[in-house]
């Protein structure tokens, strides 16, 4: 998938806070391939994910982290939508919805981004004490 069709699976998910409205399964769903372990973390009502690729750990290790949000505030009265704040569309160049802008479209090109990273660097085999 390219940025704007994961950016568009995104958009299309009214993930208005406190709900993330399958928004992280599906992140999860691009990153796993990858080679990353997924960790959900549900806390106080608010839904979080970590994902680590490369050995568990490791000393020393390397450890990019990109944080996120896939969470949007309320839309206001959808009257005053161009159109409808969940279906992601392409207008004059520019992709709107909600969360276009913050920041679902940037969420998927760092998942694109992590994919052609992927390529370049395979994974490491990790290791998880049978307990953990």
């Amino acid at each position: 998938m390219t940025v704007l069709e994961k950016a568009r699976a995104l958009i299309a998910r009214p993930s208005v806070t406190p709900d993330d409205a399958g928004c992280l399964d599906l992140i999860a769903s691009w990153l796993v391939p990858l080679g990353f372990a997924i960790e959900r973390i549900d806390a106080g009502g608010v839904s979080n994910l970590w994902a680590r690729r490369g050995p568990v750990g490791k000393p020393g290790g390397k450890l990019i982290c990109f944080a996120g949000h896939t969470d949007v505030v309320p839309t206001g009265p959808l009257e005053q939508w161009t159109s409808p704040p969940f279906e992601p569309t392409v207008r004059d160049g520019y992709l709107y919805g909600r969360g276009a802008a913050d920041m679902k479209s940037s969420i998927a090109a760092c998942v694109v981004a992590m994919e052609g990273w992927q390529v370049a660097v395979p994974p490491v085999p990790t290791f998880r004490w049978p307990c953990c």
